[in-house]
């Protein structure tokens, strides 16, 4: 039913990471494979641009995924994970603590080694990660300190996939959540954004989740309203065209900008 956007509460009740990462099983589903190949070359090339260094790298809304993280932790030795719902912190401790039943990244870590250059290195390339990772933090963007009751220093990067038009029921939400996550930033520091546009829901198993449809000038609009200035936008028409009842997205976006300092 179309009965109103899913909130915080359906997540937590409904979303299922173990059907969730079905999109991640490379070579297994066209849209996963594409999305994530999105996401992978535009984290690898900006991340070995050597431009977004320092110490601590925040990702908000991680979900039980890692494949975000591969190429950052190159960068960054601390990495702060946060997500809202209890099942997919879960899962990322169970891939964290290397448990019985944990999803297998391999296929996707070594992909990304193939793109840095070096594909024998994927077992070193996990065991960094996962040393990397220093917390797993229950996190709402809908808070003006999204990790409250935690009180993080600044970090010098924030990365986010897909999480603020899964989290946003309108355009005014997704505006103070971006104000909400900024405020984890120093002034100087880079935000990279990756996600969908034009997207209204996405399938989770049999459950289907809302999504903000999003547009480029919207994006555009709101970051500097926001107090970044856009570094890069780099936007991708979608090219599956098997999967569209399970998913409507028709363009994937990958933003890096700055925390500007104001006028």
């Amino acid at each position: 039913t179309m009965a109103g956007f899913t909130g915080g509460d359906v997540y937590q009740e409904e979303f299922d990471p173990k059907a969730f990462l079905e999109y991640f099983n490379f070579g297994t589903n066209a849209l996963g494979d594409e999305c994530v190949i999105f996401a992978l070359k535009h984290f690898c090339k900006t991340f070995a641009s050597g431009s977004l260094k320092g110490d601590t790298l925040i990702d908000i809304g991680t979900g039980p995924t890692i494949h975000q993280l591969l190429s950052a932790c190159e960068c960054f030795e601390n990495i702060i994970t946060s997500e809202y719902v209890d099942r997919n912190r879960q899962e990322l401790e169970m891939w964290l603590k290397k448990e019985p039943g944990a999803f297998d990244w391999s296929p996707v870590v070594k992909y990304v080694c193939e793109l840095e250059g070096n594909r024998d290195k994927w077992a070193e390339k996990e065991a960094k990660l996962r040393k990397a990772i220093k917390q797993v933090l229950k996190c709402d963007v809908h808070k003006s300190n999204p990790v409250d009751p935690v009180v993080l220093p600044q970090a010098d990067c924030l990365i986010s996939v897909e999480c603020f038009e899964a989290s946003c029921a309108d355009l005014d939400a997704y505006r103070a959540a971006l104000k909400n996550v900024s405020s984890l930033l120093k002034l100087g520091g880079h935000l990279v954004l990756c996600g969908d546009l034009g997207c209204s829901f996405y399938m989770v198993g049999t459950k289907r989740f809302s999504c903000l449809v999003l547009r480029e000038e919207f994006l555009r609009e709101a970051l500097i309203a926001g107090g970044f200035a856009i570094v890069e936008f780099a936007v991708e028409g979608r090219e599956d065209k098997t999967m569209t009842d399970a998913c409507d997205l028709t363009e994937q976006y990958f933003i890096v900008a700055l925390v500007s300092p104001g006028p």
